[in-house]
């Protein structure tokens, strides 16, 4: 009966760290400009470098 309630409290304590990870995170997407032409098939292009904070954009 002890193990469970360890297991429990271990169990809650990932899921409120998980939350807490999520909402406090850095979850900012990574932008990037696609261009192609209308009516061109799309060609394999490597994706760009994401711009830094310290570049201008």
């Amino acid at each position: 009966m002890r193990l469970l309630k360890v297991l429990v409290v271990l169990i809650l304590a990932a899921v409120i760290g998980l939350a807490g990870y999520a909402y406090f995170g850095d979850m900012q997407p990574v932008r990037s400009e696609v261009r192609s032409p209308i009516g061109a098939a799309p060609t394999a292009q490597a994706p760009a470098a994401p711009a830094t904070e310290a570049e201008p954009e």
